[in-house]
């Protein structure tokens, strides 16, 4: 199971930080994503940092994300900053074995968590 919380409203420019807990699973076989849905889109991809802790990240955050994990306490964050309005969205964090070529895709992560509101204001 995978449990997100840490997120909230929040204005532009400020910083949030996300927390996803990983439990049933074998943490270090795992990659961890992030992925987020804004209003009428589609689920896509922010961050992710996999078993050999190479991470990868969208243009859209690089810069202003930063993705790590606590192998003590089965835990992975998503550090964001400098958040946007454009940021808004429900964030997932998801686990996986993804092959290279699906480390930004859905199709990689098997479980996923239930989601966590940000939402950033103008």
């Amino acid at each position: 199971q995978l449990r997100a919380c840490g997120g909230g409203l929040v204005q532009a420019e400020d910083s949030l930080r996300l927390s996803c807990a990983v439990s049933g699973l074998t943490f270090s076989n795992y990659a961890i994503g992030w992925f987020r849905q804004r209003p009428g889109m589609e689920r896509e991809f922010v961050a992710s940092i996999r078993y050999s802790g190479n991470i990868y990240y969208p243009a859209s955050v690089k810069g202003r994300f930063a993705i790590s994990r606590n192998s003590a306490k089965d835990t992975v964050y998503l550090q964001m900053n400098s958040l946007k309005p454009e940021d808004t969205a429900v964030y997932y964090c998801a686990a996986g074995r993804p092959i290279l070529s699906q480390i930004m895709e859905r199709s990689g992560y098997g479980y996923w968590g239930q989601g966590t509101q940000v939402t950033v204001s103008s």
